[in-house]
């Protein structure tokens, strides 16, 4: 099941995608926006797989909005103008559609996000932004993750980036069966999990770690499994 929002700020574009998607029971639409802004402040709160996205809004353009989300789901265009299709396609887009969308033409670019995201759940590495340049990282090279106010420090087995993110934003871009969290401020890698004390945890090389208190069964299930 992927969950998508709705982002147009005409109500009849949503009227017509809501009625194509009935013939796509795997997607699930968990919102629908008006505005960049309130897109925005809905993907600040909630996970989202894809976004419906139209281009000519009021205040923000959906391209300009892609340039500020650190970690963009995947994102379909449907728009009125062909003219920003280049613009879409340099920011990764999985499909561009031209309104009126029809449903063949809906169904193949849904056909693309599924095999996107089913290459994402078994990706092995991981995009991180730092500063204005993307870093690609070896999912099995990163240690763990350390959040740092409004950025997260990703510590690696060779190097420490500071990366334009949450670290929920970041976790969610993991796989869960590799990664664990044990404190509000700490994800780790559970493979590099040596042993487990009354409040703290060593990892490989030697690095101590605090656990935070609700987070110690899940830590206890994982060492009792090893």
């Amino acid at each position: 099941m992927l969950k998508a929002l709705i982002v147009d700020d005409e109500p009849l574009a949503h009227t017509v995608l809501l009625h194509h998607l009935k013939q796509h029971p795997d997607i699930a639409i968990v919102g629908r926006c008006f505005s960049a802004t309130e897109t925005l402040q809905h993907l600040a709160k909630h996970h989202v797989d894809l976004l419906f996205l139209d281009i000519n809004m009021p205040a923000l353009s959906g391209i300009d909005m892609l340039k500020v989300i650190a970690h963009p789901p995947q994102v379909i265009i449907v728009s009125a103008y062909s003219e920003f299709a280049i613009d879409g396609f340099e920011l990764d887009v999985a499909d561009y559609l031209l309104k009126p969308v029809n449903s063949q033409r809906l169904s193949k670019a849904l056909d693309k996000v599924r095999e996107r995201c089913q290459v994402h759940n078994h990706a092995s590495k991981i995009q991180v932004k730092v500063g204005r340049e993307i870093h690609r990282l070896d999912i099995d090279s990163i240690v763990y993750l350390e959040a740092y106010g409004n950025y997260v420090k990703v510590w690696t087995t060779q190097t420490m980036l500071l990366a334009n993110s949450t670290l929920k934003q970041l976790l969610e871009g993991l796989p869960k069966v590799d990664f664990l969290q044990i404190h509000k401020s700490y994800v780790v890698n559970k493979k590099t999990l040596m042993c487990l004390n009354t409040d703290t945890v060593t990892l490989s090389g030697g690095v101590n770690l605090k656990v935070g208190k609700s987070f110690k069964l899940a830590l206890k299930r994982h060492f009792s499994t090893l």
